[in-house]
């Protein structure tokens, strides 16, 4: 009992064997962040702006690029600031909110990507009922209900961890997630109840992957026979599926870091598969839809023409 403390501060050990290249981490990570952030935003400003963007594929896809603002702002800074640190601490509700808002973003990802393959579904298969399944006001509560759900869920998985006794300050990793805090836990007893939650939570959104597979099937399905359906398809879902490739593979690499012991490899690399999530699928995922989806790809040209235009009249 005496090594059960009030942990205010954690220390952030992941950086601990890297730091002589700081300086290197930093612009590249700087450079990174800055393409993220304008990629995504670009995009999101350019569906926003353009009404002929204002149909349910498109807002699908200007949210899913909200949440990589979302997800990613709730690292980046942070960990561009512990690289120009000699200490890398951070506050304990500071780890709270930080874990809150990564696992938030990838639950939410996950929740428009599902969101997506129905839209997909529907447009494909059921054509004439289309526009009155996928209505704005049903959109729009779809849409809050792909991030106020997983919030709510995530926020229920954090709050359990605050009701757990802390051994320690330190944790192994760039920056904070739900689990590395629980494994701190003094007594392995407290935290059954934080295992059968997220277990849950694991069970909820892999039902989300399910329904994505099921609509897939159906998809092909339609699509085979149909060279109008087929072109619809090549147009429109394989960005899709290549975001829920890149998503799926970014994740899995991510859990089984959490989950595993992977101390036996060198630290880069571990500190590489730790942020790769936050780093392959907010950068792939503009470039894919912005480069496969012709309405966005006009519409971004028409943009840079305009800026370029009024540049030169200056």
């Amino acid at each position: 009992m005496n090594n059960v403390s009030v942990i205010t501060m954690f220390f952030l050990s992941g950086l601990n064997e890297t730091m002589n290249h700081r300086f290197v981490l930093f612009f590249l990570s700087l450079l990174c962040y800055c393409i993220i952030f304008l990629l995504n935003l670009a995009l999101t400003v350019t569906i926003i702006l353009d009404n002929n963007l204002h149909e349910p594929m498109y807002i699908l896809l200007c949210v899913f690029c909200m949440n990589a603002l979302y997800g990613t702002a709730g690292v980046y800074p942070k960990f561009l600031w512990d690289l120009l640190s000699p200490v890398h601490v951070i506050s304990y509700y500071g780890c709270l909110i930080q874990a809150l808002v990564i696992y938030s973003c990838g639950c939410s990802d996950l929740s428009i990507l599902t969101l997506m393959a129905f839209d997909r579904y529907v447009a494909i298969c059921q054509p004439l009922k289309y526009h009155s399944i996928m209505s704005k006001q049903r959109l729009i509560r779809l849409v809050c209900f792909s991030w106020l759900t997983p919030f709510s869920i995530v926020a229920t998985n954090v709050f359990l961890t605050t009701r757990v006794k802390l051994c320690s300050p330190y944790i192994s990793r760039l920056f904070c997630v739900n689990w590395s805090i629980v494994q701190l836990a003094c007594f392995p007893a407290q935290t059954k109840v934080n295992g059968i939650v997220a277990n849950i939570t694991i069970i909820i959104y892999v039902l989300h992957g399910a329904l994505i597979v099921w609509s897939y099937i159906y998809l092909i399905k339609t699509c085979v026979n149909s060279i109008e359906n087929r072109t619809k398809f090549m147009q429109t879902c394989v960005p899709h599926l290549a975001s829920l490739l890149t998503f799926v593979v970014a994740i899995l690499i991510d859990v089984v870091n959490i989950r595993t012991d992977l101390k036996n490899l060198p630290q880069s690399i571990q500190n590489f598969v730790a942020i790769e999530f936050l780093i392959i699928p907010p950068i792939m995922n503009p470039l894919i839809y912005g480069f496969k989806l012709t309405k966005i790809r006009k519409s971004i040209c028409v943009v840079i023409f305009k800026i370029s235009k009024s540049s030169n009249f200056i």
